[in-house]
């Protein structure tokens, strides 16, 4: 059966977001069709030469396929 599983974080914690995708992927046995991305920009944290930057959001979308149980 094919299924959609979401993730959701932040540009600035990117190793973390993959090595929960890989995590996951690995306990949930499922094998993977696609993996899709989207970034949404921060909106400006200010302007001129001592700004700060806010993190934008990341969403992972990860088509799989998982065995269904039989019985």
């Amino acid at each position: 059966m094919q299924q959609v599983k979401l993730f959701k974080g932040v540009d600035s914690e990117l190793p973390e977001l993959e090595r929960q995708i890989n995590r996951w992927i690995r306990k949930s046995g499922a094998r993977v069709l696609s993996i899709n991305g989207n970034l949404a920009p921060a909106p400006a944290a200010g302007s001129g030469p001592m700004n700060s930057f806010a993190a934008g959001d990341v969403l992972i979308i990860v088509h799989v396929e998982i065995d269904t149980p039989q019985g």
